[in-house]
């Protein structure tokens, strides 16, 4: 259902399609009040996609009193569960039903891979808005142990307007990952869609009100991290920020509660994650296999990506060779090939970032095992780098690209040691042969996923979130991140003797 298509099927796609241009406010699209519009490119080629309408806090403040009307009137929150879940339902089969246009406008914005879009992001972001929707009817409230003189209720309501600001890196997915559980919750949204990647938001918005959510329950504000990010973190009228990103940008989210109305925040922001091989890894060929794929997975542009390999000093010589190896099956060029697995990064002040990454291996004199070259554009392919010490730049900094760290170790306190010797802690991949190192090295390792013997993020049903600078508030994915979007209230009814009998005199 999901194989991709040829590469000329999927220039076919690109060179018909229609790309929504406009906010998405009130069930409608609208041109931004000021009448400004900024350009969204191919970062691929350079080329002009199209000119976006540049929305500023004005904008803001209609599409967070549109989404405060819908939510007050209740034209979602009070529908049924059956009913909420039927519509996200159908707002999955529309995505489905348009899957290819999808993965190309999503390639073609971004720069990932269509491979990628069609037989991951599409699929993962319809099972996450299915997943979300079937837990609409499933999850009961509370009563209280308070004896038999009361009854206390303990229920979940929708936390109320809900502002979801977006990555760049994964546009639908991330998405998915906020509105799934906000809307099944009865919430209203405002999305920011990241500035670079704002095409997919706006035709899944406009999905959406095909699918029946009512008018002002979704809304896309595109647009700058100043003119749409901050006047709707300062809003006194948003109850939440759901925010993926950044942890410098996710700071300010926290500032922006604290000057406005304390609304809740949830933050999912950078990693520096490791991948621990010991010297009883049983295959090296596996082990190889999954440490290339976390750490060039949509071209190491992921938070979860593996960024550091600290491999036993026994092993490390001949895991290097089999990760070369490897990463001959992950060609760089044109992401509309589905031969190609690594694309064009984002953008080229992203490109400018990474790349400043090789000039440091140079002026640091590392060893450079495989890659280490850009390519005409914005491409970096991928890169191995051997020799790298805690005090480097590539063990410290999240790179969010194509180029993997390697560090050894001796004993596994010093593993460990490696792994933790980070302010972030998101996630982390253990290989060993030993079910006892495998428990110990998950406990000790400081990150809010720990994978064993591979690389991965869990499936919808296990949260996903970190430690430290990786994470703030809550999770994402999961029945806990319908906690996120959620107040809890306590409902406490007196029915002792002693009220009937005061109520009958």
């Amino acid at each position: 259902m999901h194989e991709p298509l040829s590469a000329a099927e999927y220039r076919a796609i690109a060179a018909n399609l229609e790309f929504p241009t406009n906010a998405f406010i009130n069930g409608a699209f609208r041109p931004a009040i000021a009448g400004n519009r900024f350009d969204t490119t191919n970062p691929a080629t350079g080329e002009t996609l199209a000119e976006i309408a540049a929305c500023d806090a004005g904008d803001v403040d209609v599409a967070v009193a549109k989404a405060r009307e819908a939510f007050d009137d209740g034209r979602w929150r009070l529908q049924s569960p059956a009913e909420r879940k039927a519509v996200l339902l159908k707002l999955a089969k529309l995505i489905e039903r348009n899957r290819h246009e999808l993965a190309v406008m999503e390639s073609l914005d971004s720069g990932k891979p269509v491979r990628e879009c069609q037989t991951v992001d599409i699929p993962d972001t319809i099972h996450t808005l299915r997943w979300h929707a079937e837990l609409i009817d499933k999850l009961y409230d509370h009563t209280a142990p308070v004896g038999s003189n009361a009854l206390s209720m303990v229920v979940r309501e929708p936390v109320g307007v809900v502002g979801c600001v977006l990555p760049w890196n994964f546009p639908l997915l991330m998405l998915a990952w906020k509105i799934g559980p906000a809307l099944a919750a009865g919430c209203s949204v405002v999305v920011k869609p990241a500035e670079d990647t704002t095409l997919t938001t706006l035709r899944v918005a406009e999905l959406a009100h095909e699918a029946g959510i009512p008018a002002g329950v979704f809304n896309v504000v595109p647009g700058g991290g100043k003119e749409v990010g901050e006047p709707l973190g300062l809003h006194m009228d948003v109850d939440m920020v759901a925010f993926t990103g950044s942890t410098p940008t996710g700071r300010r989210f926290l500032r922006y509660a604290a000057d406005s109305n304390l609304k809740r925040v949830v933050l999912e922001c950078g990693g520096k994650n490791p991948a621990v091989v010991l010297e009883d890894a049983e295959d090296l060929d596996l082990v190889a296999e999954q440490v290339v794929n976390g750490a060039f997975w949509n071209m190491g542009e992921n938070c979860s990506a593996t960024s550091r390999l600290i491999v036993h000093a026994k092993v490390k010589d001949e895991l290097l060779e089999r990760i070369g190896a490897y990463m001959r099956e992950w060609k760089t060029g044109d992401p509309l090939d589905p031969e190609n697995r690594i694309g064009a990064l984002v953008s080229k002040e992203h490109f400018d970032k990474v790349s400043s990454f090789l000039d440091s291996v140079k002026s640091e004199k590392l060893s450079v095992a495989h890659g280490g070259e850009t390519q005409s554009g914005i491409y970096i392919e991928p890169t191995v780098v051997d020799g790298v010490t805690p005090a480097s730049r590539l063990f410290q900094e999240e790179i969010f690209g194509p180029i993997l760290s390697v560090t050894t170790f001796n004993t596994l306190a010093e593993a460990v040691a490696l792994a933790n010797d980070t302010n972030y802690g998101l996630t982390a991949s253990v290989f060993t042969g030993s079910l006892r190192r495998a428990i110990k090295l998950s406990r000790e390792i400081r990150a809010g996923l720990v994978t064993v013997n591979c690389f991965g993020e869990g499936d919808a049903t296990t949260p996903f979130g970190g430690y430290k600078e990786s994470g703030f508030g809550g999770r994402d994915k999961s029945v806990f991140a319908h906690d996120n979007y959620c107040e809890l209230k306590t409902i406490w009814i007196d029915v002792s003797d002693r009220s009937v009998d005061e109520t009958v005199r």
